[in-house]
């Protein structure tokens, strides 16, 4: 069973930054594909980036492009999402996920889910 932990919400002000870790456990070999979603009051869950064995790092959304950045440690079975110029639009709770093989926005198509960790961005 692969599991999922997020962690490093915050409150932060604007313009500031921030790192979101995942640390997956559970999944031993193969191709797999880790992304991370926010989902703010009200609005729909959002895929926000992506990194997998054959794709280095996929930042989805126009908005976080050149603010947010994918990476891991895999000696630590960790993912990280590093925020820079955090923006009050940003302030949701953040998932990451887990799916076999490559990356995708959708997130109907991951099979496990973390429980999030929450991001607040306000002065």
């Amino acid at each position: 069973q692969v599991q999922l932990v997020e962690s490093g919400g915050a409150l932060v002000q604007p313009g500031e930054s921030l790192r979101v870790s995942c640390e997956v456990s559970g999944f031993t070999s193969g191709y797999a594909a880790i992304g991370w979603f926010r989902q703010a009051p009200g609005k729909e869950r959002e895929g926000v980036s992506c990194i997998s064995r054959t794709e280095s790092g996929v930042v989805y959304p126009n908005f976080v492009k050149g603010r947010f950045t994918i990476f891991r440690d895999s000696a630590k079975s960790t993912v990280y999402l590093q925020m820079d110029n955090l923006r009050p639009e940003d302030t949701a709770v953040y998932y990451c996920a887990f799916r076999v093989e490559w990356c995708s926005s959708n997130p109907q198509d991951y099979d496990y889910w973390g429980r999030g960790t929450p991001v607040t961005v306000s002065s």
